[in-house]
């Protein structure tokens, strides 16, 4: 118990905050959790974007014998929109680019997240009104809504 208080004190001393969990966007999915990733990559690449990886932690747990709900992360970017973002603050580089994961919670509802990207402004000393961070926070909205949404 020490040792996270201490950490807490270091980081608020320090400036260095982690994020919290109001820059967490989560959706319900009324589909698997395969299903959903399967759709955001389908709208993410009708949109032009680039879809630069899909990791199956679930399986990745299976490697090591240990089980896990399904969870699986949908990374891809646009780089009109993140270079600019980058050239701003280099260091948004470790948040770009962008990020969706699916899961299957405990109830069993299949729920996507991302970081709201407002978030990367603080973060990263970005300015917040940046026209980029309103459209990656416009198109994450509209992508993981053709993912979530009812046939």
């Amino acid at each position: 118990m020490i040792r996270p208080l201490a950490l807490a004190m270091t980081l608020a001393t320090t400036g260095i905050t982690p994020a919290l969990a109001a820059d967490l966007v989560e959706r319900k999915s009324q589909h698997t959790v395969a299903e959903t990733i399967d759709r955001l990559e389908a709208a993410v690449t009708a949109a032009g974007a680039t879809v630069f990886a899909r990791i199956d932690h679930a399986a990745g747990a299976k490697k090591v014998n240990a089980d896990l709900r399904p969870t699986e992360v949908l990374i891809f970017g646009n780089p009109a929109l993140g270079t600019p973002a980058m050239q701003d603050g280099q260091t948004a580089g470790l948040d770009l680019p962008l990020r969706v994961l699916a899961y299957e919670n405990a109830t069993g509802e299949v729920i996507v997240a991302y970081h709201d990207p407002a978030s990367l402004a603080q973060m990263h000393g970005l300015p917040a009104d940046a026209a980029y961070l309103a459209k990656m926070t416009g198109a994450l909205d509209g992508l993981t809504g053709k993912a979530i949404a009812a046939e």
